[in-house]
């Protein structure tokens, strides 16, 4: 479930096992630990790319996670 819920695509399902696919993308919603039955994720806000967004936003230098795009669009 949680590479299905996930908006960017961090997980996908291999041999029947979710695993990384990249985890740059992640946004921190939290998406992805809500809906794992396992209870085997855990999203720690602030450390990812949604932290870089903001950060850049606040300090007027631009998003730091590599994101070109306005932030309307990183974020959706």
């Amino acid at each position: 479930m949680c590479a299905i819920v996930c908006p960017h695509g961090v997980y996908k399902i291999q041999g029947g096992k979710a695993i990384l696919n990249d985890r740059d993308s992640c946004m921190e919603c939290g998406a992805c630990a809500k809906n794992c039955r396992f209870g085997a994720l855990y999203v720690r806000s602030g450390v990812g790319c949604a932290a870089g967004i903001i950060n850049g936003i606040l300090n007027k230098t631009g998003p730091s996670c590599g994101y070109s795009q306005p932030c309307e669009k990183a974020c959706c």
